[in-house]
């Protein structure tokens, strides 16, 4: 599964450099990924490369130096970015996953999360590529947990919907492609607010004023880079069989309020909690949320499939950059 391309080194001698051509070894399992700039497009990015898959990730603002600029409300550009490369498989992480952000701006979010889904399930399908595209656990209700992929869908907000259509136009354009439906994430961010978990972690660290935490919702956290192995794990596992496609769900396996990953995060660190405040009623600003959309993952498991990071370790990883009181790294970490 490995091929080789002529590529350019540079060679230094004291007072003089030039460029010699080399062989690369360049793996020839092709991917690519849209949204490669994001939580999860990173983390996904980074397991396909590293698994001695050729990766190229696409993003649109943050794209450069490190992936491809591309529009995809562009269907031109998208076109010839697919034709060029020719992948194998793509992994579609582009979406606008902010609920709030969906219902301020509909009409952006239905472009990006169903017009864009059904153009690149369109392309995939022309060149035979597995298309996996990204989905949520907002496409239920709440109501009636653990959700299994054939379990009816009901979202209660915009956002849900949008994803729910997004699925329908991607399996109806492309009957080979999957569907992976999972739930809250977090990782090794930019910044705290780059994920609904991580954004937590200021209010956990200003412990000198009490602070209000949801204690209603029921969520499953899950780490990007989890989810990204199961992404491969799936493209590899369809490169060997065929019938692989349709909806699967991922999820991690820990069930925690938002109060609960607020006082591990302070457990981890060795910081107070007695500041952070249970919230037990329904939200009542926002767009509606499922009180629990636990997601049944065991269509992966029997096909193998999976990965599961306790969510003590991954936040850890997640968070230590973001510790203001530097005294606690050494308490953590030595």
């Amino acid at each position: 599964m490995v091929g080789w391309e002529k590529g350019l080194r540079i060679h230094f001698e004291p007072g003089s450099c030039w460029l010699e051509q080399d062989d690369v070894d360049v793996p020839n399992r092709r991917v690519l990924i849209t949204g490669a700039t994001g939580l999860l497009g990173r983390a996904v990015y980074k397991e396909f490369k590293t698994n001695h898959w050729h990766a190229v990730g696409c993003g649109y603002s943050r794209a450069r130096p490190m992936f491809e600029q591309l529009n995809l409300l562009d269907a031109a550009a998208v076109h010839n970015l697919i034709q060029d490369f020719q992948p194998h498989v793509i992994i579609h992480c582009a979406a606008e996953r902010r609920p709030d952000v969906v219902d301020r701006h509909p009409d952006v979010a239905s472009q990006l999360n169903v017009t864009v889904s059904e153009n690149v399930a369109k392309e995939a399908a022309q060149i035979g590529a597995f298309l996996v595209y990204i989905s949520t656990d907002y496409v239920f209700d709440g109501t009636n947990p653990p959700y299994k992929e054939n379990d009816a869908p009901n979202p209660l907000n915009l956002y849900g919907q949008t994803k729910l259509e997004g699925e329908k136009t991607v399996l109806q354009n492309n009957e080979s492609a999957a569907v992976l439906r999972i739930p809250i994430l977090y990782g090794e961010v930019e910044w705290l607010g780059e994920s609904a978990v991580t954004v937590m972690f200021d209010k956990v660290q200003l412990n000198n004023k009490s602070a209000n935490m949801d204690h209603w919702q029921q969520r499953f956290p899950t780490y990007v880079k989890d989810v990204a192995s199961v992404c491969r794990q799936l493209a590899e596992k369809r490169m060997q069989d065929p019938s692989i496609k349709g909806i699967f769900h991922w999820s991690g396996n820990e069930q925690m309020t938002k109060f609960e990953m607020a006082r591990a995060m302070a457990d981890v660190f060795n910081l107070p909690s007695s500041h952070l405040r249970p919230i037990t009623d329904s939200p009542v600003l926002g767009a509606p949320r499922p009180r629990n959309a636990q997601l049944d993952c065991s269509r992966l498991q029997m096909l193998g499939i999976g990965q599961h990071t306790p969510f003590r370790v991954g936040i850890k990883e997640s968070l230590w950059p973001f510790l203001i009181d530097k005294r606690w790294r050494q308490t953590v970490f030595h």
